[in-house]
């Protein structure tokens, strides 16, 4: 088994379409801007692949999909939706300099899908390949799942193209991920003159904290952790509400029904004080067990690679968790992700294209 290295591939004409998606912003839930990404990314793929790239609308916005034709064999999974906000293109813009190349989304996960791109546009026979590029995964992909789902199914293998662990490294599994939100109710009443009148909601909260973050098990892998709270209008009024956000990983079906189970029986500890709980571990974890086949073929292609399970969660969660094979972190090369330092490394992008295009023919030759 080979890898591919082939004018296809060029450096300089990913860097060209990296540019183009990068300089279209998309930030997740603005349908207007996740449009010109859609119709970025179907342009893309269409001048590098031919055919036709369907937009497929959703109340997320836009998800992108084409096909190479023939019968279904793997789906190469991404998204073009990005956690930035409007306006940071102009604050820190598209470049390419000491063999980085910067700007939001290279790494989370433009860069990732140009690969993906190139890798394809490398192979003589691109029958059998999909590609789904959906706009919505950065907010949990509420919109997609049902979509990622049928065709993880139709197609029975899956190459997600996040951007790559540390060192370069592939994502052999994941957490589960969910996130809570733990509301409180309580009685106003005037702080100074009868404090003891109210229920006061973020004294409640304060103990919901303790409580819940007591839930995490780290020695197993399960993290609960509070990341955002609010409550109370004035300094002299008792907070008749509160909430807690919180944030769960697990790396176990049965840690994600202990979790579940927990926030639903979370009890008041105040007289009078009411909790009502939002969320659910709605990412499953990914088992490493689902990147086996596949991880062994992108070791034959590319001796040394390391494979590695990860906290964060990606749309592999969803068809690893129905049983079909996903190999994940085939993306960009570099890091940063979500933040102002994000970036990619240059001179990895055509190995990793050669590998894209080497998993789809070691799968469809399986």
């Amino acid at each position: 088994m080979t890898m591919h290295n082939t004018p296809g591939a060029s450096v300089e004409a990913m860097l060209d379409d990296l540019r183009t998606l990068v300089e279209v912003e998309s930030p997740s839930r603005d349908a207007d801007a996740l449009t010109a990404s859609a119709e970025a990314v179907a342009g893309v793929i269409e001048n590098r692949l031919g055919g036709r790239a369907e937009l497929v609308g959703s109340a997320a916005g836009p998800h992108v999909r084409w096909s190479g034709g023939g019968t279904p064999r793997v789906l190469v999974l991404g998204h073009h939706d990005t956690v930035f906000p409007l306006g940071t293109l102009a604050r820190r813009p598209f470049k390419v300099a000491d063999g980085r190349a910067t700007g939001p989304g290279v790494f989370d996960m433009l860069g990732g899908l140009v690969q993906a791109v190139h890798g394809l546009a490398s192979l003589a026979d691109r029958s059998g390949v999909e590609i789904l590029v959906t706009a919505d995964e950065e907010v949990g992909s509420r919109s997609s799942r049902a979509l990622i789902e049928e065709r993880a199914r139709a197609c029975g293998a899956v190459l997600v193209f996040e951007g790559a662990a540390d060192g370069g490294g592939l994502k052999t599994g994941r957490k589960g991920c969910g996130t809570f939100v733990v509301s409180v109710a309580g009685r106003a009443s005037h702080a100074g003159l009868e404090p003891a009148a109210g229920i006061n909601a973020l004294v409640e909260a304060a103990h919901q904290v303790l409580d819940i973050a007591a839930l995490g098990r780290p020695e197993i892998g399960t993290t609960v952790t509070p990341t955002v709270a609010s409550a109370g209008t004035l300094d002299n009024v008792v907070p008749a509400e509160a909430t807690v956000v919180v944030d769960v990983r697990v790396e176990s079906a049965d840690e994600k029904e202990r979790i579940e189970s927990a926030f639903a029986t979370l009890a008041p500890h105040l007289d009078g004080a009411r909790i009502t709980v939002e969320g659910s571990v709605g990412r499953p974890p990914m088992p490493e067990s689902a990147s086996t086949e596949l991880f062994a073929m992108a070791q034959r292609l590319l001796p040394g690679i390391e494979g590695r399970a990860v906290g964060g969660g990606s749309d592999g969660n969803f068809t690893a968790a129905l049983g079909v094979p996903t190999l994940d972190g085939l993306g960009a090369v570099g890091g940063g992700a979500h933040a102002d330092h994000e970036y990619l490394l240059v001179d990895t992008m055509a190995e990793r294209a050669a590998l894209v295009a080497g998993l789809v023919d070691a799968i469809r030759g399986a």
